[in-house]
């Protein structure tokens, strides 16, 4: 049976990919007790990595925004595949790094497109506490990375 997460992931036209394998010496996801912390997730999709450069230079806080949104559906992939079932999670706390120029001060903006998403998929349980820090580069070049805490309950 299709747990609520997953309907209301369909509803969104939104399928879940395979979580992307570690690119360096980690694991994408550790388990303590009821706490399931998450690797930070890059905007890649089955196309590889999307959105790559700086914003307030070559890329919008809109995109931003859609690579925030990339990087919310990865980490529910491995939340997913840390646990088999969405419906036993929590988002407790997010932490976005937004690859910016110096003078660019709307990281705020650009990880409410993760924010927003969990919220809208997971509702009161997408509710959580979050920082959004600029950062002078980023993995391979991205423009968004995003790890995640979540309790399972």
């Amino acid at each position: 049976m299709t747990g609520t997460i997953d309907a209301r992931l369909a509803e969104l036209g939104i399928d879940l990919p395979t979580p992307a394998a570690p690119a360096a010496n980690y694991v994408p996801f550790v388990q303590t007790g009821n706490q399931l912390f998450v690797s930070g997730q890059l905007p890649m999709n089955a196309d590889g990595l999307q959105f790559v450069g700086k914003l307030g230079a070559e890329i919008s806080v809109e995109d931003g925004q859609a690579a925030a949104k990339l990087c919310a559906i990865n980490l529910l992939a491995q939340a997913n595949a840390a646990t088999g079932n969405l419906d036993k999670v929590r988002l407790v706390k997010l932490v976005g790094f937004v690859n910016s120029v110096a003078d660019f001060t709307e990281q705020p903006k650009v990880v409410n497109g993760a924010s927003d998403f969990m919220v809208e998929v997971l509702g009161d349980k997408g509710r959580h506490a979050r920082s959004a820090v600029s950062a002078g580069s980023l993995p391979f070049g991205v423009a968004v990375e995003i790890e995640a805490i979540f309790e399972i309950e």
